[in-house]
């Protein structure tokens, strides 16, 4: 649908059409709320479903079975009675429920009486020696340009980094026959013993860790080994990338390569909640700023709720699950079911969640980030890639009495570029904690403000036609 089709106000607006938002949106459909669905990509599906209507019948069957999950899901949100609005970005969101957005190229504002946040996740930036050089890339930029136009490396590629996401990725390219010239895992060998207390739990949800032992064996057989507990990761280069170093067993290794890929888990995506105002709380088992809600969605401000992983890390499935609770609580306060019925109604996805998430403690503690990784890059690294801001000059400020994350941004103007801190605010908030003792919490991170987009000064004017000065 277009920018003029869009009415002034909706029952209830949706933003993000991942997994969520596009259950949530068919549930509140069905009961007959008056939807808008906006998402900033071209198609549904999110991150996980990237492309799923238009994927080619090989491609998808290279991307694995929980890729093809999300064709049913589009579907239903197409067949139900949803405003659906692709490539719209929101660049404004205010504790009213006033939402600023660009439907295309044209500005508009519209209200609603109930917002659900259901914009995802992204992947945690850390930085490293080299990691702005051309060549450089986030594993999910990878997985992004293999769903959505079957481009994958042609010679050869180093992977690197530690969470599921690089295991997923390594078994998909070697099915689409990628040469990878290593499997770089930078998680510490302690973590199989902080996980193993958790591992009771998680068999009971034991298809997650079927899937990722098939992805080990058949990496294994393919001849592809992972190199365990591997550190000090460094990209070298002139212009481009043109080797990758690390230390294994006490030995610096070195490959040569013009494609590196790396991925250290993913966090919520929290500026939009952020720059309305919703409390954040610091996740330790996470290790990352949450949104604090309710078990039903509901954020610290009436009307706002916020649903899968932008809300904590759960996977796909918790967040159809979640995405159909937070929508039958939006329509519970609009009066459309009473409490009991909204109850009922969420009895089989409240049980089904709970089992999805069983595996989440073992894999938080499996997959945690070492805080020397977080909070101890070299000097001479680059922190904020947009304003060019090294880990040297963050602690610079931080020894001249700049002890938080937002008095650094004032300083240095990290966090200051077109990113607006999502590539750097967690990077600085670490280095700030470590450099001065201070908790996550006291360090505190930047504060955010509309607008979480860019649009131009031609667009903002268009909202006001009316006004002279």
């Amino acid at each position: 649908m277009s920018a003029a089709e869009l009415k002034s106000h909706y029952s209830l607006v949706i933003i993000g059409a991942g997994p969520a938002g596009l259950c949530a949106a068919v549930a509140a459909a069905e009961h007959g709320l008056d939807v808008a669905l906006l998402d900033d990509q071209r198609a549904p599906g999110g991150q996980i479903y990237r492309a799923i209507e238009s994927i080619p019948t090989e491609r998808a069957r290279l991307l694995g079975s929980e890729y093809q999950r999300g064709d049913k899901m589009v579907s239903a949100m197409r067949n139900a009675d949803v405003e659906y609005y692709p490539d719209t970005q929101v660049w404004s969101l205010s504790r009213e429920r006033e939402i600023g957005l660009l439907c295309g190229r044209t500005a508009a504002m519209i209200s609603a009486d109930q917002v659900i946040l259901a914009g995802g996740a992204i992947e945690r930036p850390l930085p490293f020696p080299g990691w702005t050089l051309p060549g450089v890339m986030n594993a999910g930029a990878g997985q992004i340009l293999f769903k959505s136009q079957g481009i994958v490396p042609a010679d050869g590629v180093v992977l690197a980094g530690s969470g599921p996401l690089l295991l997923l990725l390594a078994w998909q390219y070697m099915h689409a026959g990628v040469q990878i010239e290593a499997l770089l895992d930078f998680t510490p060998m302690r973590n199989h013993l902080r996980a193993m207390p958790y591992l009771p739990r998680a068999l009971l949800a034991h298809h997650y860790l079927l899937n990722g032992l098939k992805y080990k064996m058949d990496l294994k057989r393919a001849g592809i080994s992972t190199v365990q507990n591997v550190s000090n990761l460094r990209a070298k280069g002139e212009k481009s990338l043109e080797s990758v170093s690390y230390i294994h067993s006490g030995q610096q290794q070195t490959i040569e390569t013009d494609l590196l890929l790396t991925h250290f888990g993913i966090i919520p995506h929290i500026q939009l909640a952020q720059a309305a105002g919703c409390r954040h709380n610091w996740d330790k088992r996470q290790q990352c700023w949450r949104p604090q809600v309710d078990d039903w969605g509901n954020s610290s401000i009436d009307g706002i709720l916020i649903v899968g992983d932008g809300v904590g890390i759960g996977g796909a499935r918790t967040a159809e699950h979640a995405g159909r609770l937070t929508a039958l609580q939006a329509v519970h306060k609009l009066g459309r079911i009473a409490r009991h019925e909204r109850d009922r109604l969420a009895r089989d996805d409240r049980k089904w969640m709970r089992d999805e998430q069983h595996i989440r403690p073992f894999l938080e503690a499996f997959f945690h980030i070492p805080a020397k990784l977080l909070g101890a890059p070299a000097d001479d690294t680059v922190v904020c890639r947009c304003e060019e801001v090294t880990a040297g000059a963050i602690r610079k400020a931080i020894s001249v009495g700049h002890d938080d994350s937002n008095q650094v941004k004032f300083l240095t103007r990290c966090g200051m570029g077109p990113c607006q801190g999502r590539q750097c605010a967690e990077s600085v908030a670490h280095i700030v904690a470590t450099a001065t003792g201070k908790s996550l919490p006291q360090v505190g991170l930047y504060r955010a403000r509309p607008p979480a987009s860019p649009l131009t000064l031609e667009q903002l004017a268009r909202l006001f036609p009316d006004e002279k000065e």
